[in-house]
């Protein structure tokens, strides 16, 4: 098994039937209409507790090329403590575009759901809290917005990495991408051969076209982050139900942001969980757009790759580059075998934490 058909594996295959969540229809966004030559923009960044971040974040959309007066900001505060959620206050106050939305309920995807609630662009463009915009990323969504006349319901871009540390020697080359670094330089529609087939939607620096995305329901709030369970997909099984429902999903990296890459990750342990949990969020994605056959026909591959890659979690030092190949694509087959085979187990504990595991 190697690494390119782990991470092809990741990526779900494109079907007509898909399963909407249970995203409701806001009135704003009920009504598709043609997006303008020049569409507008609201900014959507969800924080948890992470005053420094979100400060800087807030910093760089300060910042922009284009004035305050041409974009709006949806700062979604994610059940932050008091006193940091009072300084997230303050800085919405002070940004004079924007505007605060408190919700208590955690989940990355509920935070971003509701900041497109609170949102009136034509566009929604979502930056984490831990990333800052290029000085011209507002004035470039725009442009490619308007370049293929406000058709693209999807716009991924790149996102470079700020290293709090350098990465470790460890680290696997192929594994980029866990820590959400697109360096890919050009443009194209998504899954079509214009990009790489391995290229997805980051919800770092992802930019969506509100109309559709309340058509087709919103984030999955099944998937993505909870606390410190590591789910992901959410942005990719959102990006793929808008292209299975006709809409146009593109990349350009002239959309750039920088991504804060935090030193705490760079650890075994965390990129194991990481992985984990990709294995996981890969089979309920699958699920979720009506795709169980693609589950069932990996299965027996996975059980086979975590069966004979178990010996390798007990071995010493952790850190070796060859061992590490070995322990993550364990780590991977067992989110994805344990997840295939929760089926109407309610809650199981796994070796990373609890998870909930629906009926199939």
């Amino acid at each position: 098994m190697d690494s390119e058909a782990i991470l092809s594996s990741m990526n779900p295959q494109r079907d007509a039937g898909t399963q909407p969540s249970s995203f409701a229809l806001d009135a704003l966004g009920a009504a598709a209409v043609k997006a303008p030559a020049r569409p507008s923009v609201s900014v959507v960044v969800c924080s948890h507790d992470r005053l420094g971040y979100v400060t800087a974040c807030m910093d760089s959309l300060s910042r922009q090329t284009v004035g305050p007066d041409g974009f709006e900001i949806i700062l979604v505060d994610s059940g932050s403590p008091p006193a940091v959620a009072a300084e997230m206050r303050r800085l919405a106050e002070q940004a004079g575009n924007a505007k605060l939305v408190r919700v208590d309920a955690s989940g990355v995807s509920r935070a971003r759901n509701e900041g497109a609630r609170a949102a009136s662009g034509d566009y929604v463009a979502y930056i984490d809290d831990d990333a800052a915009a290029a000085h011209d990323w507002i004035e470039q969504i725009q442009r490619v917005a308007a370049e293929h006349q406000g058709q693209p319901a999807v716009i991924g871009g790149k996102v470079l990495p700020e290293w709090e540390a350098p990465l470790p020697k460890w680290w696997p080359s192929t594994l980029r991408g866990v820590l959400s670094i697109i360096e890919y330089e050009g443009a194209g529609e998504y899954r079509s051969g214009e990009v790489p087939d391995t290229l997805e939607p980051y919800g770092v620096n992802m930019i969506l076209r509100r109309d559709a995305m309340f058509e087709v329901g919103g984030f999955e709030e099944a998937l993505g982050r909870l606390g410190l369970v590591l789910q992901s997909d959410e942005e990719v099984q959102l990006a793929w139900r808008l292209q299975d429902a006709g809409y146009s999903a593109r990349y350009d990296s002239r959309i750039e942001v920088r991504h804060s890459i935090q030193a705490r990750r760079f650890n075994p342990e965390w990129l194991l969980a990481r992985l984990y949990w990709q294995g996981a969020s890969t089979v309920r994605t699958r699920r979720l757009l009506g795709r169980p056959e693609l589950v069932r026909r990996e299965f027996l591959r996975r059980l086979v790759v975590e069966a004979i890659t178990l010996p390798v979690t007990w071995l010493v030092p952790s850190t070796s580059t060859r061992l590490m190949a070995l322990r993550w694509r364990h780590a991977y087959a067992s989110g994805f075998t344990r997840e295939a085979t929760a089926c109407g187990a309610g809650k199981r504990k796994t070796i990373f934490g609890r998870a909930e595991h629906r009926p199939c």
